[in-house]
């Protein structure tokens, strides 16, 4: 998508402080970064959800995004990280491209865990819910 800011930084013609490439993904460090270190993985071709992924390139979309981790936390020394994928505007996806935010965390930061993202429990049983999920999933691809 030649209008898409992640792909303009795939195809060189923005610049950006990549720290990691192959030909499947690209690790950069955000523009606007929440902390020392804050980057961003995005597949090389032009996604907008997980689910928009090959096998493949979600495979190693995943491998990328775990060496990234591993490097944030031995560079900037970090405590911990948040990994976050905002998939869906209602979800702030501010880039209609798939990407995954590495946030090194570090004591008294004040940020908070994934779960003050939302804060909306169903009212559901949980066995009804996971019912649903599991008729969705193709039977091939279920593993016992």
């Amino acid at each position: 998508m030649s209008a898409c800011l992640f792909c303009k930084i795939v195809a060189k013609e923005i610049p950006a402080e990549i720290v990691f490439e192959n030909q499947h993904a690209v690790a950069f460090l955000d523009i606007t970064p929440h902390a020392p270190g804050h980057a961003v993985v995005i597949p090389v071709r032009h996604a907008e959800a997980l689910t928009g992924l090959s096998d493949e390139e979600g495979a190693d979309f995943f491998k990328v995004l775990r060496e990234v981790d591993k490097a944030l936390l031995l560079a900037v020394k970090a405590e911990g990280m948040t990994v976050g994928i905002n998939q869906g505007t209602v979800a702030g996806q501010a880039v209609p491209h798939l990407h995954a935010h590495l946030m090194p965390r570090f004591s008294g930061d004040g940020g908070s865990s994934v779960h003050g993202v939302v804060n909306r429990p169903s009212q559901e049983p949980l066995a009804d819910i996971a019912a649903r999920i599991r008729a969705c999933i193709p039977k091939e691809n279920i593993v016992h």
